[in-house]
């Protein structure tokens, strides 16, 4: 097959990662940096042009989009897309993921354990977000964000007011969430394939960090997963439809809570850890689901 991985960064580990693997299993690849790239829109005939040509005849594509280039890069997959190409992230699936509350509301339909969350822009009403929330420690996050930046935890209700009043005179939507004390400072990672959890690890904090993300300074080390949480990851995969992905979890006394879904998530610390072959599996799926018809999206939203 021939494959194209949409990166801005051709030394990531991932990204270098998943060319290996599929060059190993005698695929072509191109890394293509989708920054780069812009397409032609005319009648019948999605373009996508790069370093002077048209970039066709792809069987997959598979997309690890920035945060910060989210829409542009969303649009680039959505042309690989009207062309018929396959892709382990559908644009929409990838723009939905990067909204924190839309994937919230996503997961809470599909009856995923989530942290109980409100989410607010202008409003005076600080003293109920508190309360419905539970009351303090809370943490208290933009909307949009990644690697846990723009996530203040909030230890008193005076300091939650006024993280909330900085939002708002910043004209900031912002959500507000119940904090979890058993599961301060960790997380599990889960990386999602197809149906199949095929690695997981525990992140946690080096210090008083309530955040366990390594790109925070977290450290990883392999775990187990219960039934009950594999179940959880796949589920939550599903409800973004996003077949390839990290999920990010808590451990709490009601169960596991999925904190967020990464449709571009960083395999090298699952891989290092835990001694599995991630990118493998990645290709391994592709090449069962690249020659498919595409599923049509039921998500909904």
């Amino acid at each position: 097959m021939k494959i194209a991985i949409l990166s801005k960064g051709p030394g990531n580990y991932t990204t270098k990662r998943l060319k290996e693997e599929a060059k190993k299993r005698g695929h072509t690849v191109k890394i293509i940096s989708y920054t780069k790239c812009y397409v032609a829109v005319e009648a019948s005939k999605p373009v996508v042009r790069y370093e002077g040509g048209d970039l066709e005849s792809f069987d997959a594509i598979i997309p690890r989009i920035a945060q910060s280039y989210t829409r542009y890069g969303a649009a680039i997959v959505r042309q690989f897309e009207m062309q018929g190409v396959y892709t382990t992230a559908s644009s929409i699936a990838i723009t939905r993921s990067r909204d924190k509350l839309r994937s919230y509301q996503l997961l809470s339909r599909a009856n995923v354990g989530i942290p109980k969350t409100l989410f607010a822009m202008e409003t005076a009403s600080f003293d109920d977000l508190i309360e419905q929330a539970g009351g303090a420690p809370l943490i208290i996050k933009v909307a949009r964000g990644t690697h846990g930046n723009g996530v203040v935890l909030a230890e008193t209700a005076k300091a939650a007011k006024a993280v909330m009043q900085a939002f708002y005179v910043e004209n900031v939507s912002f959500l507000v969430q119940e904090f979890v004390k058993e599961s301060a400072g960790t997380d599990i990672r889960a990386i999602v394939v197809g149906n199949k959890v095929v690695a997981s690890i525990m992140r946690q904090s080096l210090d008083d960090d309530f955040r366990s993300n390594t790109h925070q300074g977290g450290v990883g080390k392999a775990v187990k997963l219960t039934d009950e949480e594999r179940h959880t990851a796949v589920k939550a995969a599903k409800a973004m439809a996003l077949p390839v992905c990290a999920v990010d979890m808590m451990r709490s006394q009601q169960g596991p809570l999925v904190l967020e879904i990464n449709s571009s998530g960083s395999i090298k610390t699952p891989e290092m850890v835990t001694g599995r072959n991630v990118a493998e599996k990645i290709i391994e799926y592709i090449e069962l689901n690249a020659k498919r018809t595409p599923k049509k999206d039921r998500v909904g939203a």
